[in-house]
């Protein structure tokens, strides 16, 4: 690559409306905030574009309150010693509406190339090789995807690519019938060429709405169909029609990927993310063999901030937050604790989430049975909820606020 080439990335973060299936978890803290291993989802995706040749830029596009991002965005940009700017939209424009509306910001360091990713899946992100694929192939686009099992497919965008070229001949968004293995996962790298497709995208609508100037009752059917000129989505309105015409390409990531649209997916991808530390970031997993500190079981993230007593089990699979105190002869397999959480001693924690300032109580536990798809396969406490001594929470979501002290069992409480 030429010294001279800038790259920019363009990271889809949403906004309070979307990611309502994250609730009761995302009430207090925006979803791409809410940690995945100990660190923020989209902390995942920033920290992979580190690694991408002659990086200029990060940007963040949503629409969240600008306020709910500074904090964090400040901190990283520190951290990483690379520029990292949240973009708020005024409304949602769409996945290509959104990076279209702010071309003139995102275009300011003449980048040669735009990654563009979404804030809520979670994979290993391999960019520069997908930069080194895109640039082999010569089209406009390159995008990331994966097979899944075919029972599993109809849920995402599903294409079909040349087996040797690698060129993307059809794309369908959650199609009805089986079409291929091969779904979309939801990261992308563009050549400025990109603003121009979906420009015309714009362009063609207003075109079709000018021409569509007709009786009151036919504008009133087709109001509810057409989208208005500067909501443009990547999937439908630009990958479709580009497809089988030599401009986008696919580039197969052979690791895993996941969606994270529930609370019980953030547990899975917790795992995914801490078996990755094993080869990225060592430094971040506890170690301890039950004499001056825990025993530490499989892959476990303990913020520095956090109290855990010597003789407490920890892992696999546990993310411990800040300022979190767990006491003696605790047991926490598969499960997420948030800021400030107490676990009182002996009490047990299995497949389940706590959220922020809650307390567990002695000999009592949250537990489910791990079936991260199912709607109540993982436990949710939200945030402060206190379970008293003796409790047993089994499959069930806990609204904030609320003190449990009888056991229950495949219950949201509201």
């Amino acid at each position: 690559m030429d010294s001279s080439e800038k790259v920019v990335a363009v990271i889809m973060v949403g906004g309070p409306t979307k990611g309502t299936r994250f609730r009761p978890l995302s009430f207090n803290t925006p979803k791409p905030l809410f940690p995945l291993a100990g660190q923020p989802m989209v902390h995942h995706p920033i920290s992979a574009c580190k690694r991408i040749p002659n990086l200029a830029q990060i940007y963040l596009v949503g629409f969240y309150e600008e306020r709910e991002f500074a904090l964090y965005v400040s901190s990283i940009s520190n951290e990483l010693k690379l520029p990292v700017r949240y973009l708020k939209e005024d409304k949602p424009h769409g996945s290509a509406g959104g990076l279209y509306y702010f071309r003139d910001i995102i275009m300011e360091d003449s980048p040669s190339h735009i990654f563009l990713l979404n804030c809520d899946v979670c994979c290993s992100f391999p960019l520069p090789s997908m930069l080194d694929a895109h640039k082999r192939y010569g089209g406009i686009g390159t995008m990331l995807v994966i097979k899944v099992s075919a029972e599993s497919a109809s849920e995402f965008g599903e294409l079909v690519a040349d087996p040797t070229t690698n060129e993307l001949l059809h794309y369908t968004e959650k199609p009805e019938t089986f079409v291929s293995d091969l779904i979309n996962c939801g990261v992308y790298v563009f050549t400025p060429d990109i603003f121009n497709a979906i420009e015309d995208v714009s362009l063609n609508r207003e075109g079709r709405a000018n021409l569509r100037r007709v009786s009151s009752f036919e504008a009133l059917q087709s109001a509810t169909r057409t989208l208005p000129s500067d909501f443009v989505r990547l999937d439908q309105d630009i990958l479709s029609p580009l497809a089988g015409k030599k401009q986008l390409y696919t580039y197969e990531t052979m690791d895993f990927w996941e969606q994270i649209k529930t609370p019980g997916m953030s547990l899975k991808c917790s795992e995914l993310y801490l078996a990755q530390f094993r080869y990225t970031s060592p430094h971040l997993l506890a170690s301890g063999d039950g004499k001056k500190n825990s025993t530490i079981v499989g892959d476990v993230y303990i913020h520095p901030s956090a109290k855990v007593h010597p003789s407490a089990k920890i892992g696999p699979n546990v993310s411990i937050s800040a300022n979190v105190r767990v006491g003696a002869g605790v047991r926490l397999i598969s499960c997420i604790i948030l800021d400030d959480v107490e676990i009182k001693e002996n009490a047990v924690v299995l497949n389940s989430i706590v959220g922020w300032k809650s307390s567990i109580g002695r000999w009592s536990r949250v537990q489910a049975d791990g079936n991260f798809n199912a709607k109540l396969g993982t436990t949710i406490l939200g945030e402060a909820v206190i379970v008293e001594d003796e409790v047993v929470v089994t499959n069930s979501i806990v609204l904030p606020h609320k003190t449990l002290n009888v056991s229950v069992q495949e219950e949201i409480i509201l």
